[in-house]
């Protein structure tokens, strides 16, 4: 089974190109910095730079959604590849081919800054006007399920 999942952050837009012929294909390109959950010589932040390809939908959405830094979280496989270089030299490449991509923060997270709940805390409710219903006091108890 090759199955890859990810969670990071862009740390470039994405590179979109289009395939040649009839049906035109978008092919985009991102990097996403994936923080490391151990550091061995315990420096503070330490990421692996994964490259990422999206290939027809996928890589419209990113074209269209997707910008340097923000959090995404991604499913794919792993393809390796080569290629000889200009200089004769032969270059192997790694990509996670994706297959599901989404984000993994609010908009309002991501403009602020915030990575994550800190600590444990949890922002405080939204205020009214954010599109949602307000559910009154005391109806926890009607519900079927909690």
């Amino acid at each position: 089974m090759n199955k890859v999942i990810l969670m990071g952050r862009l740390t470039r837009d994405p590179e979109v190109r289009y395939s040649q012929g009839e049906s035109a294909t978008a092919v985009a390109r991102y990097t996403l910095a994936v923080d490391r959950r151990f550091n061995r010589n315990g420096d503070e932040n330490t990421a692996d730079f994964i490259n990422c390809v999206a290939f027809g939908r996928a890589g419209e959405f990113a074209e269209k959604y997707f910008r340097k830094g923000i959090k995404i979280a991604v499913t794919g496989r792993i393809q390796t590849g080569s290629y000889t270089n200009k200089d004769g030299v032969k270059v192997y490449t790694t990509d996670v081919v994706i297959e599901e991509q989404e984000f993994a923060e609010s908009k309002n997270s991501a403009s602020s800054g915030d990575s994550g709940y800190a600590g444990g805390n949890r922002p405080e409710p939204a205020a009214a006007g954010d599109g949602f219903m307000n559910i009154p006091d005391g109806i926890d108890e009607e519900l079927p399920f909690n």
